[in-house]
C-alpha cells in the first residue's frame, strides 16, 4: 500500500481504504481461483494496482466519463481506476466468467458504484465509451479492430476519445502502422521501481 502512496499521496482516506482493502480481498479470491499467479500475489500493490493506476498518469479522467475495460482477467486496470475517479464509470468485460465474478465481487466488497461487469467477448459489447482501457491482452492492431465500434464521438477529456493500453517489451513493431497518432509513454518516468522499466502506456485515438 505504502507503494500507491508513494506516488499518489493526495488520496482521500475513502480512497485509502478501498486500495488498503484490495489485499485480503485479492488474496482471499486467489486462494479458490487463480486470478493473479500465485508467486505473484506478493506483489499486488507494485505489479497490479500501481501498473494500473499508470493510466491515470497519462490522463485524468473528467468527472462523467465513460470507460471499458476490455479482458479485465480479475479487474486490472478497471478496479484501482474505478477508486481513482470515482465520477467516472467504468464497465469491465471478459470472456471468461470466474475472471468477471472476481472482479464484480471485488467492486461489490469495495462499494464501487461506478462498475459494470460483463462476461462476454468484446466482439458482443455494443455500447459506446469514451475511452477503451486495457492491459496487454492482445495485438495492437487486433485490439484496435475490435473496440473501435465502441469509441463515443462526444469528446470531454483532454486527449480525444480513444484507446490506452499498457504494454510491455519492444512495441515498435506493434504501434508500427499507427506511428504518426499513437503516443507512447514510459512508464518508467513516472514510477522508479525495476519493474517499470521495460513497460510502456499507449494512447491511440479512435
Amino acid at each position: 500500500m505504502d507503494i500507491i502512496l508513494k506516488y499518489f499521496p493526495e488520496l482521500t482516506d475513502k480512497q485509502r481504504e478501498r486500495f488498503s482493502a484490495l489485499n485480503e480481498l485479492y488474496r482471499d479470491w486467489n486462494s479458490k481461483i487463480n486470478v493473479i499467479s500465485r508467486k505473484d500475489i506478493d506483489n499486488l500493490y507494485e505489479h497490479h494496482v500501481l501498473h494500473s493506476l499508470a493510466i491515470a498518469k497519462i490522463l485524468k479522467f473528467k468527472p462523467g466519463t465513460t470507460l471499458v475495460d476490455v479482458g479485465t482477467g480479475g479487474g486490472f486496470p478497471g478496479i484501482p481506476l474505478a477508486i481513482m475517479f470515482e465520477e467516472c464509470k467504468f464497465h469491465l468485460v471478459d470472456s471468461i466468467g470466474k475472471k468477471v465474478k472476481v472482479a464484480g465481487s471485488v467492486a461489490e466488497s469495495l462499494q464501487l458504484e461506478n462498475v459494470s461487469t460483463q462476461w462476454s467477448r468484446m466482439e458482443d459489447v455494443k455500447e459506446k465509451y469514451d475511452f477503451i482501457i486495457s492491459r496487454a491482452v492482445m495485438p495492437l492492431s487486433d485490439l484496435v479492430k475490435l473496440v473501435r465500434k465502441n469509441v463515443s464521438s462526444e469528446q470531454k477529456n483532454a486527449l480525444p476519445n480513444g484507446l490506452i493500453c499498457l504494454k510491455g517489451g519492444e512495441l515498435e513493431h506493434e504501434v508500427g502502422q499507427y506511428k504518426r497518432v499513437a503516443s507512447l509513454y514510459n512508464l518508467s518516468d513516472y514510477f522508479e521501481e525495476d519493474f517499470f522499466k521495460t513497460k510502456k502506456g499507449v494512447y491511440l485515438p479512435l
